[in-house]
C-alpha cells in the first residue's frame, strides 16, 4: 500500500499557510473533512482554507451554529460553507442542512465529518490532524474519488 503525503507543521502559522494553499485550489463542488481530536488545529486550517479562497467574514468554530457560509469578497469563485458536524446526532441531521445543494456552487469543509459527511460526494478529500506532544501537527492527506486521486498526483511537492 502506497504511503499517504503527510506534512509536519510546526506553528499555527504554517498550518494557516498549508490552509491557505488548499484553498486557493478549491472550487465548487469540493468537499474536505476534518478529522482530529478537540485541539487539533481543525478550525486553525478551516481559516486558512478560507483565506486561500478569500472569503468574507471572521472563520470561527460553527460548533454551535453547525454551519456558516462565507461568500467570496470580490464576488467570484465559490463560497465557503463550513460546517462542524461534532454535534449532529448522524446521517438525518447532517441531510437536513442541505449541503448537497451547497455543493454546486460552494465548497464544503466539514470539521468533524467523517462518519457523516462522505455521502455527499464521490469524490472528498480527508484531511487527518494529529497534534503531537511538542505541538507539531501532522495533516495526512487522505484522497477519496478520483479528483483527490489525480489532484494530488498533479500537485507532488503540495505536501
Amino acid at each position: 500500500m502506497r504511503s499517504l503525503p503527510t506534512a509536519e507543521l510546526a506553528t499555527e502559522s504554517a498550518t494557516l499557510d498549508l490552509g491557505a494553499r488548499l484553498g486557493a485550489e478549491l472550487r465548487a463542488g469540493d468537499l474536505v473533512l476534518l478529522d482530529g481530536p478537540l485541539g487539533a488545529g481543525k478550525t486553525v486550517l478551516a481559516r486558512g482554507v478560507a483565506a486561500g479562497m478569500g472569503v468574507t467574514g471572521q472563520v470561527t468554530s460553527p460548533t454551535f451554529v453547525i454551519a456558516r457560509v462565507h461568500h467570496p469578497a470580490e464576488g467570484d469563485g465559490p463560497a465557503l460553507v463550513h460546517v462542524d458536524a461534532y454535534r449532529l446526532g448522524g446521517l438525518d441531521e447532517i441531510d437536513d442542512l442541505d449541503l448537497d445543494t451547497d455543493l454546486t456552487d460552494a465548497a464544503v469543509v466539514v470539521e468533524w465529518g467523517e462518519g457523516v459527511a462522505e455521502h455527499l460526494s464521490e469524490d472528498y478529500l480527508v484531511l487527518r490532524i494529529h497534534r503531537r506532544e511538542d505541538d507539531v501537527r501532522e495533516i495526512t492527506f487522505e484522497p477519496h474519488g478520483e479528483r483527490w486521486v489525480r489532484w494530488l498526483a498533479d500537485h507532488p511537492g503540495f505536501v
